[in-house]
């Protein structure tokens, strides 16, 4: 059962997006990826969303460059937590995205990430936290990754 849903407005949003894939693997966490747009496919998109959570998705995470409405098209059609990922732009360096991904009406809310490839991390981890309130194997886990990011800081001598 896929509880984490991840979708991109783009294909090329794929090497930004493996960060937070490559750390829901790590962690063991079922996930599902999709190529959605808001603007180019948006009735295929507003029936995925819909139907998610009858495949057990409780999260989503949503990624997309440029007016970057998707994040917040998912939130208006769900009452789960949308976390979004600003992609990194040539010619606004992500800005653009950020901006519309964070700028939300009141009552539709989205988390949002930092721009690019360190966001994608987050984005992971703040889905693993949101999970980690229910499922206790989960949370024990991001303790240990903790402790282990802890223990790699602490060893640096200079």
């Amino acid at each position: 059962m896929n509880k984490i849903s991840i979708i991109m407005g783009s294909q090329s949003d794929l090497e930004t997006v493996k960060e937070a894939m490559d750390l829901l693997k790590e962690f063991g966490v079922d996930f599902e990826i999709k190529v959605l747009s808001a603007h180019r496919t948006p009735k295929e998109l507003v029936e995925y969303v819909e139907s998610a959570p009858g495949k057990g998705v409780k999260v989503f995470i949503a990624a997309a460059g440029g007016a970057a409405a998707l994040a917040g098209v998912i939130a208006s059609h769900t009452i789960l937590p949308v976390i979004g990922i600003p992609i990194e732009t040539k010619s606004l360096k992500g800005m653009d995205s950020l901006l519309s991904t964070v700028q939300m009406p009141p009552g539709i809310p989205v988390a949002c990430m930092a721009i690019g490839k360190p966001g994608a991390k987050n984005a992971g981890l703040f889905a693993l936290s949101i999970l980690g309130i229910t499922d206790r194997k989960i949370s024990a886990r991001l303790l240990k990754y903790r402790q282990e990011m802890r223990s790699k800081i602490r060893k640096i001598k200079m």
